[in-house]
């Protein structure tokens, strides 16, 4: 199991690190090199719907790889999805600047993050599946929860890259040829988790199926369309809170507040890696008290939260800042340490591959896509307090602690040995 796991672990940041270092892009240079024509605000907003593109097409990364998962089996996911998504991130780095090109490199920076999109959206269901379905019962969340660390680890790795190339080059150097170091690095990656995936086992649950569906996304319509939705619902404030403060607050803090990206960068990542480190215990928790009480905890803390988050982020204050982050982002990952676990224990085994990872990706449309759009715009009509992004994350936050309420709990009954006493 420790094997399984740390190879979804290192695959699963792998991939995020390639979705995630877009995002740090996005907030940073890719406005002014790929719309240059828009006012600052304007390009900001237009970088941020070519980042929102990836959460649109990982839903279909879901049905497409899901369908594979379902049919042909949880492994073959891992290394399609992997391959897809390191050549894609491999190509943004490539691609010449609209100075170059003209309007040609942001029609291809939109299709490259789409194909990012498609990978990711097939990558979440094969990793957690497949350590999910190896897992015993009783451990079930602290195992799935390995794969929930990968994206801590993939948002270090990137920002990591880009705070060191933003520390050492000048703003020039940074904007000519730096930014695109990461999206190589991701080649690299690429290789090194596809050489540890060569030789992990398939589910032992995919292989006892012996009626397997035909075309498991319309199973899942037909059948599980309100889970789907409900799902969708439930986790799409996860994605709200961690790319409003991984994502926006980054873009806020240097173009509004006038702190510098060294700083913003070192204040989100010191969050990102405490939320990583508290991933496993969270998911014990999971196993312990149920995985929909830890979902209704981290969702409330999430609402009362907010309005302290932006306040927080306002003073400028890192200190301040990394404790306003510190706080969203744990009581993001009280829900999403157990999700790994939850999802693929929702849905019968036939289609677990194809229902878990719509729902799961569909949330990331609903929360995901759109919060760095949403707000930045809402942020530029306030004042140094950017209040309405607040409410609108505190919105988002009833909406999806509604969608929980109305989920069953799936943890598994403990097992209690009974003595058998002779005579």
């Amino acid at each position: 199991m420790l094997r399984l796991a740390v190879a979804s672990l290192v695959g699963t940041a792998i991939e995020f690190y390639d979705f995630f270092v877009y995002g740090t892009a996005a907030a940073l240079v890719l406005g002014p090199l790929f719309f240059p024509t828009f006012s600052p605000l304007a390009g900001t907003l237009a970088a941020f719907g070519t980042f929102g593109v990836g959460f649109v097409a990982r839903p279909l990364g879901s049905a497409l790889f899901g369908h594979i998962g379902d049919r042909h089996g949880r492994r073959p996911v891992l290394v399609v999805s992997l391959l897809l998504t390191g050549a894609s991130t491999v190509a943004v780095g490539c691609v010449p600047t609209y100075d170059s090109i003209g309007v040609t490199a942001p029609l291809l920076l939109l299709v490259l993050r789409f194909l990012q999109g498609l990978g990711l959206g097939g990558e979440w269901g094969g990793a957690v599946l497949l350590t999910s379905e190896h897992a015993p019962a009783e451990r079930r969340a602290l195992w799935s929860s390995f794969p929930q660390v990968g994206p801590a680890v993939g948002f270090v790795l990137a920002n990591g890259v880009m705070l060191a190339l933003s520390a050492t080059l000048s703003d020039a150097q940074f904007a000519q040829w730096g930014w695109r170091v990461p999206f190589w690095v991701a080649g690299v990656l690429a290789v090194a988790g596809l050489w540890l995936r060569s030789s992990l086992a398939e589910s032992p649950q995919f292989l006892e199926i012996e009626d397997h569906a035909r075309v498991p996304l319309a199973d899942v319509v037909r059948h599980h369309w309100r889970l789907v939705l409900l799902t969708a619902g439930a986790l799409a404030v996860g994605y709200a809170v961690f790319y409003a403060v991984t994502t926006w607050a980054l873009a806020y803090g240097t173009e509004r507040l006038g702190v510098s990206r060294t700083v913003m960068l070192t204040c989100i990542m010191a969050a990102v890696v405490v939320k990583g480190a508290l991933t496993p215990l969270m998911a014990l928790l999971g196993d312990r008290y149920g995985r929909r009480p830890l979902c209704l905890a981290g969702c409330t803390a999430i609402v009362l939260w907010m309005f302290p988050m932006v306040a927080l982020l306002a003073t400028a204050e890192p200190l301040l800042m990394f404790l306003g982050f510190l706080g969203a982002l744990i009581a993001f990952i009280a829900m999403f340490a157990v999700i790994a676990a939850y999802l693929p224990e929702l849905y019968e085994p036939r289609v677990r591959c194809t229902g878990a990872a719509v729902g799961y990706n569909l949330g990331g449309v609903l929360g995901g896509a759109l919060t760095p759009i949403v707000a930045t715009a809402l942020a530029e009509h306030g004042g140094r307090v950017p209040w309405g992004v607040g409410a609108y994350l505190t919105g988002i936050a009833l909406l999806s602690l509604g969608c929980f309420a109305l989920l069953p709990e799936t943890r598994p009954a403990p097992v209690v040995a009974v003595e058998h006493v002779a005579g």
